[in-house]
């Protein structure tokens, strides 16, 4: 295994524990020392492995629930349930997952919202979008690769927002928000097919009036 990715496995295993003491110090060095010392690693390293800062620390929590993620809802678990299914499990997974954390998530999202991170924060919805949409099925390569995951990742952006200020029984408020979106998704990908079927598919009134004025013989 390489230093880097002795790192990157200490980023993962050190992520939740950062989070949890996140809801009290921040995003800081200190939930990093407190997680480091629960976890019985070296501080120093732990310092060493996030000291690309707050954001360090956020882009591996988010890394640690795409792998749970994969993990609790691999492709052939869900393979039976109809997309919209696949698609609503695998955002309430990540929820779920967060649920006990909602105090260092409004945290994250504040940190994420400063200009100077808006680029990676946009990078990390895509890649939770993109690691959602492969465990739904999806094999598109073409544009529609693109615009599926610029879709999803703008939709759990907005239902992280909704759910961090959420104080419904059961986030009740959420699921309704989230089983909205999914539904928007839907009827824009059968549009999206509809315009984009071939044009000896799609319905011509021209052809069908020449056709009832000189029918095939």
């Amino acid at each position: 295994m390489s230093a880097a990715d002795s790192l990157d496995a200490l980023r993962l295993t050190l992520a939740p524990a950062i989070a949890d003491a996140a809801a009290f110090d921040g995003w800081s060095k200190l939930a990093v020392t407190g997680a480091a010392e629960a976890a019985g690693i070296d501080p120093a390293a732990a310092q060493y492995a996030f000291s690309g800062g707050a954001m360090a620390m956020i882009e591996a929590w988010v890394m640690s629930v795409d792998a749970a993620m994969v993990e609790a809802l691999p492709a052939e678990k869900l393979a039976a349930m109809k997309i919209r299914e696949r698609i609503r499990s695998l955002v309430q997974f990540r929820l779920d997952a967060i649920a006990h954390q909602k105090e260092a998530l409004r945290r994250a999202l504040a940190i994420m919202a400063m200009p100077q991170n808006a680029v990676r924060a946009v990078q990390l919805g895509w890649q939770s979008a993109d690691a959602m949409w492969r465990l739904a099925g999806d094999v598109a390569t073409d544009y529609n690769h693109y615009t599926k995951r610029l879709t999803l990742g703008s939709i759990y952006a907005a239902t992280l927002a909704v759910y961090v200020g959420d104080t419904s029984a059961d986030h009740a408020d959420t699921r309704a928000f989230l089983e909205r979106r999914i539904e928007g998704i839907m009827k824009f990908e059968k549009a999206k097919a509809r315009l984009l079927r071939p044009r000896d598919e799609q319905f011509s009134p021209a052809r069908l009036l020449g056709r009832l004025r000189y029918p095939a013989r």
